[in-house]
């Protein structure tokens, strides 16, 4: 197996020199001449490539490059997967990723086994026009700030039984699908049930994700100590209500919604955990749905913990639902709100005070009765007289 590519090498180091008000520059070339010694990542590699591709990949891609570099290393398909202890697949899986980016070459022979791999140099690219390769057609769109999403409806209706039969049978013979699948299983560590892989199956045909954002998912949750189907399919709504279609897109918003989710538990005082699938939805409501921004939010909880004396999502989620309700948008309505309601209990206070005394008696049940007047000095009288 054959692996060509041409590279220089040359650093080039700078050094600037300052002594009082003197000012002395020196140039220093620094060559490389031990090339065996040396593997070198290009800064478009590492700017470009590496963050949106799976960790395994970058492996394999870097053994590439180190393998250039020295030819005694021994190199064939089984003895890379001996190396990353791994299968002879999930390399071909690497080594075709890094084909359709563009950064190397395969050719095969006629029983279609790889013949040559020809790394090529990584194709420039900016961040404007980054994208992301997918199996499924994808539309790049802008990500989107948590307070103002693209779409804040709840797609609670959409579900994976909208799949048929068909359609199913139909994806499962899809190469790239069974190969999501199978990765599906090493990060979940168990065979996936017929329901789980019909999850999968809807976030690939009905949330358009790719297999690539689909393995980003898995990979997500997993890394959060979360591997119940019902929490990576609840972020993976999430994901699909703000427009996500790419990893890259997926890890700025991991990394915003990280920071949000700490912010509203520190909120609440709570701390050395990760949140539950209950509370990330309430979150998501409060970010998304109502579109409330995190001052907003912090005061609900704030209100929460001093009127129950603990956390309480469900009560959070009341205090906002309400303020949702009455239109509230920043934290100067929350006050006009409270001021109003003070406004109407002193009113109900003084309408108590104006009652008069003998209206407040006259509803006390001991006196609903008529009440008999005596004249006790007549009485006295007569009694006097009688004896």
């Amino acid at each position: 197996m054959d692996i060509r590519l041409g590279a220089k090498y040359l650093l080039t180091l700078t050094s600037y020199y300052y002594e009082r008000e003197w000012k002395f520059m020196a140039m220093i070339t620094l060559q490389n001449s031990r090339n065996a010694e040396v593997t070198v990542l290009t800064n478009n590699f590492i700017d470009n490539y590496m963050p949106g591709a799976n960790g395994e990949f970058v492996k394999v891609y870097i053994y590439l490059l180190r393998l250039l570099s020295d030819t005694s290393v021994p190199f064939s398909l089984e003895q890379m997967a001996d190396h990353f202890f791994c299968t002879e697949r999930d390399i071909i899986r690497a080594l075709k990723y890094w084909e359709k980016e563009k950064l190397l070459t395969l050719t095969y022979r006629n029983n279609e086994d790889i013949a040559d791999i020809i790394l090529n140099v990584p194709p420039v690219k900016s961040a404007a026009s980054d994208t992301t390769v997918s199996a499924a057609p994808v539309t790049k769109t802008e990500p989107q700030t948590s307070s103002a999403p693209a779409q804040p409806v709840k797609q609670t209706t959409r579900s994976a039984t909208a799949l048929s039969p068909d359609r199913v049978k139909e994806l499962k013979q899809n190469d790239e699908i069974v190969q999501l699948l199978y990765i599906a299983e090493q990060y979940l560590g168990k065979t996936l049930t017929p329901t789980e892989m019909k999850k999968i199956l809807f976030f690939y045909d009905e949330l358009k994700f790719s297999p690539d954002l689909i393995e980003y998912l898995i990979e997500y949750s997993v890394s959060r100590g979360h591997k119940s189907m019902r929490y990576i399919e609840t972020v993976a709504l999430a994901w699909a209500d703000e427009g996500i279609t790419t990893v890259t897109m997926a890890k700025e918003a991991n990394s915003r919604y990280a920071k949000e989710y700490f912010t509203i538990f520190k909120s609440m005082g709570i701390s050395g955990r990760n949140p539950v699938d209950t509370e990330i939805s309430l979150m998501n409501t409060w970010l998304n749905d109502y579109g409330f921004t995190m001052d907003i939010i912090q005061e609900a909880c704030s209100r929460t913990v001093l009127s129950t004396g603990q956390p309480s999502f469900q009560y959070a989620d009341k205090i906002l639902s309400g303020w949702k309700k009455k239109n509230v948008h920043t934290l100067e309505d929350v006050r006009l709100l409270d001021a109003e309601h003070k406004k109407r209990q002193l009113e109900k206070a003084v309408s108590r005070k104006k009652q008069p005394a003998a209206q407040s008696q006259s509803n006390n049940r001991f006196n609903n009765f008529h009440q008999r007047d005596y004249d006790f000095t007549e009485y006295e009288k007569r009694l006097l007289n009688n004896q």
